[in-house]
């Protein structure tokens, strides 16, 4: 944006809890990639001992990703800046680039996305359901347990309308895993 604010894209914890003031949210469409755990977490919802999985940008040519794009104030864009850099690159394993993200009534913009390092020791792309299922039902870190980010994703999902299949499957085996009620939700 030319007055100095910009938008950043949140497909994960980002969509419920920002952390940052803004001025405007919107859903909004990123192309050419697909939301998945595939980044151990060895910070927030898991411990270098026993990781976590959060969920990262992966590059796939034929997806998409729904989420949620936020415009950010000119007059706070360096402490959001400075607050982004540490949530999100904090380990290094996302790439910050600006990418098109199509907002919900047809305008594009150019928004800050934090992509998967597919290079980075903590990727680990990939892994079947049963297997994040596994990981995601023990783990637990300083923010929290792995479970919640999950539930929370997917119960915001909902809330917003969108249509995950694999994190909805995903989100069943863990509360099955771990002998969790099923979410009121889920069976829509």
């Amino acid at each position: 944006m030319s007055d100095g604010g910009f938008w950043v894209f949140g497909y994960g914890s980002l969509m419920w809890r920002p952390g940052f003031e803004y001025l405007e949210r919107r859903m909004a469409r990123l192309q050419g990639y697909r939301r998945a755990f595939a980044l151990r977490s060895v910070r927030y919802r898991g411990t270098p001992e026993a990781p976590g999985l959060v969920l990262g940008l992966d590059w796939d040519p034929n997806a998409a990703c729904t989420g949620m794009a936020f415009r950010i104030c000119p007059t706070r864009a360096e402490a959001v800046r400075t607050y982004l850099a540490e949530r999100e690159l904090v380990t290094r394993s996302y790439f910050e680039v600006l990418h098109p993200v199509a907002l919900e009534g047809g305008e594009t913009v150019d928004a800050i996305c934090y992509i998967l390092d597919r290079t980075h020791p903590q990727y680990c792309g990939g892994l079947g359901l049963d297997e994040q299922a596994r990981i995601i039902a023990c783990a637990a870190g300083p923010a929290g347990t792995n479970r919640d980010y999950l539930h929370n994703t997917v119960a915001h999902l909902r809330e917003l309308g969108v249509e995950d299949g694999a994190l909805a499957e995903l989100d069943l085996r863990v509360r099955t895993l771990a002998g969790d009620a099923p979410s009121p939700s889920a069976a829509r």
